[in-house]
């Protein structure tokens, strides 16, 4: 059990330090509740597989399939809980293999993008849109924004380190109390950057 000093320390360095950590998103489903009874039957309960970073989130047990025009994909995981809407993250990789065009949006912003039939084990929907390629973002806690002035919706660069450096820009900030501080990029991109689960990147403000 780690004492208060070392509590105290971590905390010091997450609020000081520029430095935030590498979450690397695979291809992922969010449900609604409508949704996931049509799919795995009336009143149905995600089951916890291990919780993520950010507080609230976890990933299920629960797969699902998904088909796009040109192809699909199998055993694409669930992440409760459950949302009012369901949507549908990929890489443009992805995309590729689908035969879908979906935008880089930040999640909840599902406007104008494709939809994609969704089979799960009791039954199988189609929705008219919820596809995205998610923009890649920062989670700020509340209390390490009002330290260090990071504003919701501030676009910063982030510098990677490695033999593969690179500057990342239209990098967002996302500000709020029950967030972790971290970083979230999809595959692509971490395969381009040469990054990795845990990797540390650098913030730039300009």
């Amino acid at each position: 059990m780690k004492d208060i000093k070392g509590i105290i320390r971590e905390v010091l360095e997450e609020v000081i330090s520029d430095d935030v950590v590498i979450g690397v998103s695979n291809r992922h489903i969010h449900l609604s509740q409508k949704d996931l009874d049509t799919l795995f039957g009336e009143g149905y309960k995600l089951s916890k597989m291990k919780d993520m970073k950010q507080p609230g989130q976890f990933a299920t047990n629960e797969k699902v399939d998904i088909i796009g025009p040109k192809g699909k994909f199998t055993g694409v995981r669930i992440i409760g809980p459950v949302r009012k809407e369901t949507q549908v993250e990929i890489s443009i990789t992805d995309s590729f293999k689908l035969g879908l065009t979906p935008p880089i949006r930040q999640s909840g912003d599902l406007e104008g993008t494709p939809g994609i039939k969704i089979i799960g084990p009791k039954g199988e929907i189609e929705i008219p849109r919820g596809v995205i390629v998610a923009g890649r973002h920062i989670h700020i806690p509340k209390y390490i924004a009002d330290i260090r002035g990071y504003k919701n919706g501030e676009i910063v660069k982030v510098e990677t380190y490695g033999e593969r450096k690179i500057i990342m820009c239209n990098v967002v900030l996302r500000v709020g109390d029950k967030m972790a501080k971290e970083m979230h990029i999809d595959v692509d991109e971490a395969n381009a950057a040469g990054l990795k689960n845990n990797d540390y990147v650098k913030i730039i403000r300009e």
